[in-house]
């Protein structure tokens, strides 16, 4: 246990013990006393550092893997989940945002190939009636973590193989990747099948974003809907008065 890592039961409060833990440990983990992928000790060692029980230290655990700040891996033990700081000021793919952030991005890839377009990818991507798109469905992966469900929609004429995208459609792309970019962003629950992808209970929060990318000439070339786990997703935006 970090030595940074301080714990002091409350006998006043009225919160369970385990309930006290659970909040203390998550409060070091958003603070950085622990970092990604870092991992915590078992329960039984939590248990005798801290003189609590091992009931208690296995309740506080297990609230915070259902927070999404623990992940259990089987065989191995509970380690920080990843979190990722997205700034709303920079155009970036996920896989640059992951590299930059010291993560290993990855897909789990659904589908790749051609559909036509439906009514509201006709409208975003300008397209005639019967167009068909290259279409990208995948879970996308920081560290083996599934952080997000994505469907990117783009004319066959700017991506006219999309077998051959990888692990970054923006890197694949080159020189017709979106230069600017229209995002909006709002919560969601999670249905049946998207709390299936995403690893989480039916009805937790999502977020949901839409995001329609642009040539510098002014050409729609890319729309993309996000579900974006909201345990491991923290959206910034810095403002100034003018």
């Amino acid at each position: 246990m970090s030595a940074v890592f301080d714990f002091k039961p409350d006998p006043n409060a009225a919160s369970p013990l385990y309930m006290q833990l659970a909040q203390s440990l998550a409060q070091a983990i958003r603070d950085g006393v622990f970092h990604a992928d870092e991992a915590l000790p078992s329960e039984r060692v939590l248990a005798e550092q801290l003189e609590l029980s091992r009931v208690t230290a296995r309740k506080a655990i297990d609230r915070l893997v259902e927070q999404g700040l623990i992940i259990r891996k089987r065989g191995s033990g509970n380690y920080i989940a990843p979190k990722l700081e997205q700034p709303l000021t920079r155009l970036t793919s996920f896989s640059e945002e992951l590299h930059q952030r010291g993560f290993v991005p990855g897909s789990r890839w659904l589908l790749r190939g051609f559909t036509p377009a439906a009514p509201d990818e006709q409208l975003s991507l300008e397209l005639k009636s019967g167009e068909r798109v290259a279409r990208l469905e995948r879970l996308r992966l920081a560290d083996s973590v599934v952080m997000a469900y994505e469907v990117s929609v783009l004319p066959q004429s700017v991506l006219p193989d999309p077998q051959k995208v990888e692990a970054s459609l923006y890197s694949h792309l080159g020189d017709r990747a979106p230069v600017r970019a229209l995002q909006h962003i709002r919560a969601l629950n999670a249905d049946a099948k998207l709390a299936g992808l995403l690893e989480v209970p039916l009805g937790a929060a999502v977020l949901f974003i839409t995001r329609v990318g642009y040539l510098a000439s002014g050409q729609a070339v890319e729309l993309t809907h996000s579900y974006c786990r909201s345990d491991y997703y923290d959206f910034v935006a810095e403002m100034r008065r003018e």
